[in-house]
C-alpha cells in the first residue's frame, strides 16, 4: 500500500435536494465542500480540457476545496487505441500540465480521473488517477487495477488490449481526510475498499457503460460508501459520445450512511456536497462495523 502522508449537503441543478442545504452546510465548522464533474468528453484533448477547465470554475464557484474530474475526461477517442496515441509520460504533457495549473489556479485539491500515461509497451497506456495539492503539485498517482471487459454480442469492451493493469493500493492525506484511490470497473472489487483500510473518502472516476450503469452504479457506490463508512466522490462520464458509445453519468455523491447528496442523470455538469468528519467520525462510534469485521483475521 502506497500511504502519503455532520452529513453534507449538495447543490444540484434539476436534481433532488434540499435547496436550502448550501447555506445550511457553510455555517457548520469542519464542512468542506467537494465536487464531482460530469463530461460527455470527445477524441480532441485540447476542447475536452477547456470543457473541463469550464467546469471546475464551477465547482469552485460553488465553494469546493476538493475537485474530481471522471475517467477518460481528457479523451473519449474514435476507436479504443486512440489514447495511446496521446499518452504522456509521468510528470508532463498536456492533461498533466492542465490538471497542475487548474489546481494551482485556484487553490484547489484537483483528481485527474484518468489520464493516459506510457505504459511498458509501446501499444498500451497505464490508465491512471492523479491528484493534485493546491500548489499544483501530484500527491498521488494510481493505475487502475481492474481491466473491464464486457461481451453481450451487440456491445464488448476489452480495456485489456489497451491498458496495462496497475498493481498497487494507493490511499494519500488530504486536507479533507484520506482519499482512497480507484477507477471505475475498481467499484466492483470491494477488496480493493477494503485493503484500502481507514479511509474517508473514496473516489471512483468512472465511464460505466449505460447498460452496466442503469443495472449497478448506484447499487455498487452507496454499497462502497455504505460498508467502509467513507464518503464516495463518484465523476462519471454521462451521455453520448462521438464514438457512438452511451456512458450512464449519474455523478454523484454519497455519504457514510449511504445518502446520496448530490446527482447528475445526464449531461456536463457539477454535484457538490459538504463532508463533516464529525458526522462521519459519530456514525462509525454509532455502529463500528469495521471494527467488528471477523473473517479478514482466519
Amino acid at each position: 500500500m502506497i500511504s502519503k502522508a455532520p452529513s453534507g449537503f449538495g447543490k444540484p441543478k434539476g436534481r433532488t435536494r434540499d435547496s436550502k442545504a448550501g447555506t445550511a452546510e457553510k455555517s457548520q465548522p469542519g464542512v468542506s465542500r467537494i465536487a464531482a464533474i460530469q463530461m460527455a468528453s470527445g477524441p480532441d484533448v485540447g476542447n475536452n480540457l477547456i470543457e473541463a477547465g469550464r467546469l471546475v470554475g464551477q465547482a469552485v464557484a460553488q465553494g469546493a476545496k476538493l475537485v474530481a474530474l471522471p475517467e477518460y475526461f481528457g479523451i473519449m477517442g474514435m476507436r479504443d487505441r486512440d489514447k495511446v496515441a496521446v499518452r504522456e509520460p509521468f510528470g508532463s504533457g498536456p492533461i498533466q500540465n492542465f490538471l497542475s495549473a487548474t489546481a494551482k489556479r485556484y487553490k484547489i485539491w484537483l483528481v485527474g480521473g484518468s489520464v493516459p500515461l506510457e505504459a511498458s509497451v509501446p501499444e498500451k497506456v497505464r490508465n491512471a488517477c492523479l491528484v493534485y495539492d493546491d500548489k499544483g503539485k501530484c500527491a498521488a498517482r494510481y493505475d487502475k487495477i481492474h481491466l473491464f471487459g464486457l461481451d453481450l454480442g451487440h456491445e464488448k469492451f476489452s480495456e485489456e488490449r489497451t491498458i496495462e493493469p496497475g498493481n498497487e493500493v494507493v490511499v494519500v492525506d488530504s486536507p479533507f481526510g484520506r482519499l482512497g484511490l480507484s477507477i471505475c470497473y475498481d467499484l466492483r472489487f470491494p477488496e480493493l475498499y477494503r485493503a484500502m483500510k481507514d479511509v474517508d473518502i473514496i473516489l471512483v472516476p468512472s465511464a460505466f457503460t449505460e447498460t452496466t450503469g442503469k443495472a449497478h452504479w448506484e447499487i455498487l457506490i452507496r454499497a462502497r460508501a455504505i460498508e467502509n463508512m467513507a464518503y464516495v466522490l463518484a465523476p462519471g462520464q454521462g451521455g453520448y459520445h462521438v464514438n457512438g458509445r452511451e456512458t450512464h453519468g449519474n455523478s454523484m455523491i454519497v455519504d457514510p450512511w449511504g445518502v446520496v447528496l448530490d446527482r447528475l442523470p445526464r449531461g456536463s455538469g457539477v454535484v457538490v456536497a459538504g463532508v463533516n468528519p464529525e458526522y462521519r467520525a459519530s456514525l462509525r462510534k454509532s455502529l463500528p462495523a469495521l471494527t467488528h469485521r471477523v473473517l479478514h483475521r482466519c
